[in-house]
């Protein structure tokens, strides 16, 4: 089946369209010749410029929904314009998961989720990692029809296509009934200096290895002082180190940045899942038999919570 249109869901911020939904846009318009995009909030409109600049023509506007849970309005104007549509993508985060499972239970129509590669071979065809990573599976849908695609941030490259500002087109938002009464009483945003983790180009990932909750000072202090973001392995967010949006691996991000610099992380499946497409990998780690140095470019044999003060204090001394 050919591939000509695709909508892909676009998760705004106060600073404009999330980088998985830019890394989304810039797939989507390799592989269609139409690319359309749909949000909701505020500022869609102010968004189109963005969206429009990586690859979008026109931008759906679901409108502001006040307190709402997005699931189920924005599932609701998805299928609203999803006719004529070959193909649905969607951002793997809390929203996206909610939004596309309402709307192939809505739209009868299957979704292939965790996905972390896309390509085109007479229809669309879909990696997913499994074995922690491990082994990677294609996957394409049989039978022709509208397909939903659950994508994980990382997956592409966001690239700029210069593209003018997309044209906003204001979509319905269908009465919901008893589905749609669920509302967000609060929000809670987590403080935090610097750059995102999901976003760095350089983060510094802590783990068991530190010994202690209060040895987290000295990755916060590194990621300052390499203007980068603090990130954490999985088994300290469990003792409660540090909170889960630290997370690096499987069940937490991905990234991939310029450096990734792992301390006293000994390198399980599921944390090496998340951070192993990082372009350059330093590894600090007392074991030499540790699994992170497969994956390392520079390996530091030695005791974290003595390399990591020395590479802190002369760092503050250039």
């Amino acid at each position: 089946m050919a591939i000509n249109k695709i909508l892909v869901l676009v998760e705004l911020t106060e600073s404009g369209p999330t980088a998985t939904s830019l890394e989304l846009l810039t797939a989507a318009r390799s592989l269609a010749t139409t690319v359309e995009a749909i949000s909701w909030g505020p500022g869609v409109a102010a968004a189109a410029g963005t969206v429009g600049e990586y690859g979008a023509t026109t931008l759906h506007d679901a409108g502001d929904l006040g307190s709402a849970l997005p699931g189920v309005p924005v599932a609701g104007a998805i299928a609203g314009v999803a006719s004529g549509f070959d193909a649905i993508l969607i951002p793997t985060s809390y929203d996206g998961r909610d939004i596309a499972g309402r709307l192939s239970a809505k739209l009868n129509v299957p979704v292939l989720t965790n996905i972390t590669g896309l390509g085109e071979d007479g229809g669309l065809t879909t990696e997913h990692p499994v074995f922690g990573g491990a082994k990677i599976v294609k996957a394409k849908f049989t039978g022709a029809g509208l397909q939903i695609f659950v994508i994980r941030a990382k997956s592409f490259a966001a690239e700029p296509a210069g593209g003018a500002a997309a044209a906003v087109s204001a979509v319905a938002v269908p009465e919901a009934g008893a589905t749609g009464t669920a509302t967000i009483v609060s929000r809670h945003v987590e403080e935090r200096t610097g750059p995102k983790l999901d976003e760095a180009a350089v983060v510094v990932s802590g783990g068991r290895g530190l010994g202690s909750a209060d040895n987290y000072s000295w990755i916060n202090d590194l990621a300052k002082l390499l203007n980068g973001a603090a990130g954490a392995s999985r088994a300290i967010v469990d003792a409660g180190w540090v909170p889960y949006s630290h997370q690096v691996g499987q069940t937490g991000k991905t990234v991939k940045p310029t450096v990734y610099l792992a301390c006293g992380i000994s390198g399980a499946t599921q944390h090496l899942v998340g951070m192993k497409g990082s372009k350059n990998i330093i590894a600090i780690n007392k074991d030499q038999e540790a699994p992170i140095f497969t994956v390392a470019d520079l390996g530091i044999v030695g005791d974290v919570n003595k390399v990591v003060p020395a590479l802190i204090e002369a760092l503050k001394g250039r």
